[in-house]
């Protein structure tokens, strides 16, 4: 059985698949734990290193229980009221097509809903074509390409160069 968790760490709310039994996929709901937080850190950086964004990292995948997360906070749009955005969303190639993701997803979307939201955001790689018709299959809007929004960001020295100019 998959068993599908929640769990909020500092401000942000994760959703975890549990489970390794691929002949019956059953997904139940239910809190994780602080334990958990080995299991995101290493789907964190198996999707940095797939996707090339962090140096290869050696990780042993016998044994895990934790195939997939996501990722979500709480924000608010001037326009549409309040949001959830999708920050991170993982499940392990090997565990692609078996509707993992998608349930991971709806959950979210569930979550966002039961929040009165009017909305579910996320970011996705201009490159990263599968995800972006994964979400587009459901009905998400490409607001780059409908709408003009670019996703901005200031960090490092920009950051703090913006900081000191405040008054």
């Amino acid at each position: 059985m998959w068993v599908l968790r929640t769990a909020r760490e500092g401000g942000n709310d994760y959703l975890i698949l549990e489970g390794l039994q691929l002949a019956n996929m059953n997904f139940t709901v239910r809190a994780a734990t602080k334990e958990d937080c080995k299991d995101i850190s290493r789907l964190i950086k198996d999707s940095a290193l797939r996707d090339k964004t962090s140096d290869p990292v050696k990780m042993a995948c016998e044994g895990f229980t934790i195939v997939g997360y996501a990722l979500y906070f709480d924000t608010y749009s001037t326009w549409k009221g309040r949001s959830v955005y999708l920050e991170d969303f993982y499940v392990m190639p090997e565990f692609r097509g078996f509707g993992i993701g998608k349930s991971l997803l709806s959950t979210v979307g569930k979550v966002a809903k039961e929040k009165q939201c009017a909305q579910l955001l996320s970011s996705v790689l201009d490159g990263n074509t599968p995800s972006r018709d994964f979400y587009a299959a459901r009905g998400a809007q490409d607001l780059t390409v409908n709408e003009g929004w670019h996703v901005i960001r200031f960090d490092g020295p920009d950051l703090e160069r913006l900081a000191k100019e405040s008054h």
